[in-house]
């Protein structure tokens, strides 16, 4: 999508602006943080567009992207930096994640390099926090872009946000019932209550 960029490197300094190679041909803008994530954009297109135009978009979702991954995606043309730029509001404050053991319902939010609370995964107030993890930029992203704008229906197994990750999890269960990895605990409270 982009001229390939055979000895760039990942720059995660905060305010980098990249625009990303999306699926179906859109193009997708993500910004680093302080923390070092990416926050992306409800913003896409079909040609890359002025910092000022991306930069004024709300913010769709903070990930952590593998830093290498960045790199190879860059020297790729699947990603390229359009600049240092003032970090977007949206972007300024650290925002919560939610670590989540696998075989319970019990999590913890995280803001910033600590642990702020714990709770049950079913819990509303954090269902659109993001799932702890860390996403590769050219295997993961594109698909994960997809279904964080919402336009077209994105594949049933990508992640993100809490809400999508239980959503997930009650998928697996009703296409593999009989896999014991796959149950789902006896308290489970269903996405379409919660």
């Amino acid at each position: 999508m982009f001229p390939e960029k055979p000895t760039a490197r990942a720059d995660l300094k905060p305010g980098t602006l990249y625009a990303i190679a999306g699926e179906r041909g859109w193009i997708y803008y993500g910004q680093t943080t302080s923390e070092k994530s990416v926050g992306f954009f409800q913003r896409r297109d079909r040609e890359p567009v002025d910092a000022d135009s991306v930069l004024a978009a709300p913010v769709m979702s903070i990930i952590t992207i593998s830093y290498p991954s960045i790199t190879r995606a860059l020297r790729a043309g699947r990603w390229k930096k359009l600049g240092r730029y003032p970090v977007a509001n949206g972007l300024v404050e650290p925002h919560p994640s939610v670590r989540w053991s696998a075989g319970t319902l019990a999590v913890s939010v995280w803001i910033g390099n600590g642990p702020a609370w714990e709770t049950r995964v079913d819990d509303p107030a954090i269902q659109e926090m993001e799932l702890m993890a860390v996403w590769d930029a050219e295997q993961h992203l594109p698909a994960r872009l997809t279904a964080d704008f919402g336009e077209e229906e994105a594949e049933w197994h990508v992640g993100g946000p809490i809400r999508r990750e239980r959503r997930i999890k009650e998928e697996r269960a009703a296409r593999w019932p009989d896999q014991p990895w796959n149950q789902l605990p006896p308290d489970w409270v269903s996405t379409n209550v919660s």
